[in-house]
């Protein structure tokens, strides 16, 4: 038997830091807008889709938002949403709160296959996500890079909290 969970829309975060200014400063930008939900088997595996609303970056800086929305990087005019699809989320160990995360990540028309672990922490009918995945902005065809300022490499760190549907 599988449960179904959904985001508690106050218990989350999305956020992507980037180094720029040739290492000097990070950059952290968090998403105000994310749906997600999964389902779980009884013995702790699952699967699901987090969507998030690409447009709703905030980086505490509009003309900054406002070229991190264009076409130079995240495209929200033809790509206003990015997604994760988890194929397959389960437990390392059966005693551990690590678990594994694998699924695949579709920025911009391209879709990447990702494996990470994440750490779960479970209280009654809430499950709280946390982890943090490193990503390469090329491979998803952000290469814009003036004067070479932008570190190719950046972060996303996620923190998910999921209620128990029904």
């Amino acid at each position: 038997m599988s449960e179904k969970w959904i985001l508690d829309p106050a218990g989350h975060e999305v956020a992507v830091r980037n180094k720029t200014f040739w290492g000097l400063v990070t950059v952290r930008g968090v998403f105000q807008t994310v749906h997600a939900e999964g389902v779980l088997a009884e013995d702790g595996t699952g699967e699901g889709t987090v969507t998030v609303d690409a447009g709703s970056l905030n980086t505490r800086l509009g003309k900054r938002d406002d070229h991190l929305r264009s076409a130079d990087f995240f495209d929200v005019e033809h790509h206003p949403t990015f997604q994760f699809v988890v194929d397959r989320i389960g437990p390392v160990t059966a005693d551990s709160a690590e678990v594994e995360v694998r699924g695949t990540l579709k920025v911009r028309q391209t879709v990447r296959p990702m494996t990470f672990l994440a750490h779960a922490d479970r209280h009654g009918d809430n499950v709280t996500l946390t982890a943090t995945i490193p990503y390469v902005r090329a491979d998803f065809g952000m290469t814009w890079n003036q004067l070479g300022m932008m570190a190719g490499k950046g972060e996303i760190r996620v923190k998910l909290r999921f209620t128990r549907e029904g």
